[in-house]
């Protein structure tokens, strides 16, 4: 594609992409979550994200993600990826950076990244490049809507990305269509904790490869985890692209809930074209 190679975090050092922005990792996990030392709804969002551009391939992969984006390079690399021919590489620096003179150069390539988010519609209140060098948790805003941007992408129709209440209304009509008695009515539903709303859709598009002897009743706070778990599972496996935790379903974030149920209306929009 183009894009340089940039030098990464220390490897030794922790990669949980300390995230708590934007809306991200509120709420307590499930007993089942391995225990860490650092709070775990400071890294949810980080976490959910790092899935994400390393799974579009950033290169390096991000494994910390305030200071593997400091120099503006990865970002770079992800708005190339989800606006092919978007950026102009000739604006872009390039490692090594000197000791004298680095830093400006790395905060140009942010500067650099927000004009390219400014190009595509983000709306980026009270953030600059700096923000992006310094770590600054504005930096998990950008990249969510980054990856709004191209997980709505992949439901563009007749030029026109899908609205949030396009996606809901599609994912209640397959659900309605295939007998299924569960719906909601927007991604902060509270019933979708229990993650029955996504398997019912999971077997709406692909029928037979949901086990219902496997979904819990979602009676505990470890049964809902092992159902968004479940539901992870067989989304991936029929095609769906999902980034999002298993935290991110039973606590309904609605931001990381809206892009389970787009990456599977994709999913579903792909089966439908090659029924006609």
């Amino acid at each position: 594609d183009g894009a340089p190679a940039h030098s990464g975090a220390d490897a030794n050092r922790d990669a949980s992409g300390h995230g708590d922005a934007s809306g991200y990792g509120t709420g307590g996990s499930s007993p089942l979550v391995d225990g860490n030392e650092e709070s775990s709804s400071k890294r949810k969002g980080g976490r959910a994200m790092r899935n994400w551009m390393n799974s579009c391939g950033a290169t390096p992969r991000v494994k910390y993600i305030y200071e593997d984006l400091k120099d503006g390079l990865a970002i770079i690399q992800l708005f190339d990826k989800i606006q092919k021919g978007c950026v102009n590489w000739k604006k872009v620096n390039t490692p090594p950076f000197k000791a004298l003179g680095g830093a400006m150069k790395q905060i140009e390539n942010c500067n650099y990244a927000i004009d390219l988010g400014h190009n595509l519609g983000f709306v980026l209140v009270g953030i600059d490049g700096k923000n992006l060098h310094d770590g600054d948790k504005l930096t998990l805003g950008l990249v969510w809507q980054m990856m709004r941007h191209y997980t709505l992408a992949m439901l563009t129709h007749d030029g026109k990305i899908m609205k949030d209440n396009e996606i809901i209304k599609w994912c209640n009509d397959k659900l309605a269509e295939k007998g299924k008695t569960s719906s909601f009515s927007s991604f902060k539903d509270s019933s979708l904790g229990n993650s029955r709303t996504i398997v019912d859709l999971i077997d709406a598009i692909s029928p037979g490869y949901i086990n219902y002897d496997l979904v819990t009743a979602a009676g505990t706070d470890d049964e809902k985890f092992l159902n968004a778990r479940y539901a992870i599972t067989m989304a991936r496996k029929i095609g769906a692209r999902i980034f999002a935790l298993p935290e991110d379903i039973t606590e309904v974030n609605p931001k990381m809930i809206m892009t389970v149920f787009a990456c599977l209306m994709s999913v579903g929009f792909a089966k439908d074209q090659q029924k006609k």
